[in-house]
């Protein structure tokens, strides 16, 4: 029996979300060398979208703030995920100094 955490079943649901979309995507292994970062990183339409995944209720930590703030300052979008209470995907939109914002994955 596999037990799996909140934040796990987020990242299952997304990467698979994100294979059927076709978009190109990495996912980072953080080792205590290099630059810190988030759990996806993601190009979408020639865009970069940076996705980190949280248990409902769970928050950036600082560091994962100070890099959420620089990917925006860049012109990059950083999105916080989640599963709602249906077990879909929910995409909180990071706004600089305003932190995650609500927005809704819409279903096709």
């Amino acid at each position: 029996m596999t037990i799996r955490t909140p934040e796990a079943k987020v990242k299952i649901k997304l990467k698979e979300h994100l294979r059927r979309s076709g978009v190109y995507y990495f996912m980072p292994v953080q080792t205590g060398y290099g630059a810190p970062g988030l759990d996806f990183y993601v190009c979408f339409v020639g865009e970069f979208h940076a996705y980190e995944t949280k248990a409902r209720g769970a928050k950036l930590t600082p560091r994962q703030e100070v890099i959420a703030q620089q990917i925006t300052a860049a012109g990059g979008h950083v999105y916080v995920v989640i599963l709602d209470d249906d077990g879909e995907l929910e995409f909180k939109r990071y706004v600089a100094g305003q932190g995650p914002q609500p927005r809704r994955l819409r279903r096709s």
